[in-house]
């Protein structure tokens, strides 16, 4: 049925279909009787994502909410080496080291490891970085919830990072916890972002989906803002369906300095679906990106932690029911 929906929606879309992965990688089952999620788990050697851009804890092909499905296959083509062949609410962390090492030398990825960098040219998030070192995995299983241990000790990083994705009991609501450790000799200075790739009941992308924020919005660098959606006040809209390889994107300014404007809901109008994405830390970036077959709202935080420290953070996902309109 799955696979049937995707089909669907890429003829409507104008994409391509790719080939849908099998069904073979390490993964996890949880639920509470309200959501279902599955999730992909982290393995350097059979794991579904290996890629070097995103933390390879919580990726998450399904999420079933009340009868609506809010993850799922939204790309073309699959490996496990592809930047943003994954699903869910995944995270990314900006690297650490990056400038500061010469070609064929180290830099670290938290959530994925040491990487190696292999010539001159500036960082980017959509090239693959060879894996020289994933760290120590542990995972614990149980029945709402997933935790994962990553332990990475390199001579210039190295750090404890625990995330837990869990659902909470008797609720439609799923959280990520998270606690990252400064193991190593220098300060770890990061910005991680959640792209939120929801395909909410995989429907076309365009009018009826909505963003809505506790500011006023103020857009920043953009694409396709005036012609495939338009910000309204503290909402971003959709004026017509994406086509085939269309985005829309654009930085948003207007938050201020306190967590109560990470606020985030996401709300399909065709199939009724919303979402309420909030944290107790506050923003350091907001950005926007949309395809015709996922809408991203893309929240940042800042992170800044001595050798010693450790940093926690919290991240909501409320989901809920929205009207329904023609």
């Amino acid at each position: 049925m799955k696979r049937i929906r995707y089909i669907i929606l890429c003829l409507l879309s104008g994409l391509a279909i790719g080939a849908i992965p099998a069904d073979n990688f390490p993964e996890a089952e949880i639920s509470n009787g309200i959501i279902h999620a599955r999730l992909y788990l982290p393995d350097a050697e059979n794991g579904y994502y290996r890629g070097s851009r995103f933390d390879w804890s919580g990726v998450m092909p399904e999420l079933q909410v009340a009868g609506h499905e809010w993850c799922g296959q939204w790309f073309e083509k699959y490996s496990p080496t592809i930047h943003d062949a994954i699903m869910g609410p995944v995270e990314s962390f900006t690297p650490l080291g990056y400038d500061a090492t010469a070609p064929g030398g180290r830099f670290v990825a938290i959530g994925i490891g040491v990487l190696s960098r292999p010539d001159g040219s500036k960082y980017t998030p959509f090239r693959y970085y060879d894996v020289l070192d994933p760290g120590k995995w542990k995972i614990k299983k149980m029945g709402d919830a997933v935790a994962f241990h990553q332990t990475l000790k390199d001579s210039a990083y190295s750090y404890d990072y625990e995330k837990i994705i869990r659902l909470v009991k008797g609720a439609p609501e799923l959280v990520l916890e998270h606690t990252l450790k400064n193991t190593g000799p220098r300060a770890i200075e990061t910005d991680v972002y959640d792209h939120n790739l929801f395909v909410a009941d995989h429907q076309p992308v365009g009018p009826g989906f909505l963003l809505k924020f506790p500011f006023g919005l103020i857009k920043g660098e953009s694409r396709g803002i005036g012609d495939i959606a338009e910000i309204q006040g503290d909402s971003i809209v959709f004026k017509r369906k994406l086509v085939a390889r269309e985005s829309v994107y654009s930085i948003l300014e207007g938050y201020g300095k306190d967590a109560k404007d990470y606020d985030i809901r996401l709300e399909n109008h065709t199939t009724g679906a919303g979402v309420r994405i909030t944290c107790d830390r506050p923003l350091s970036k907001m950005l926007f990106w949309g395809c015709p077959t996922t809408v991203c709202p893309e929240p940042y935080i800042h992170i800044k932690i001595g050798p010693g420290e450790a940093f926690s953070w919290k991240i909501a996902y409320e989901f809920y029911s929205c009207g329904i309109r023609n």
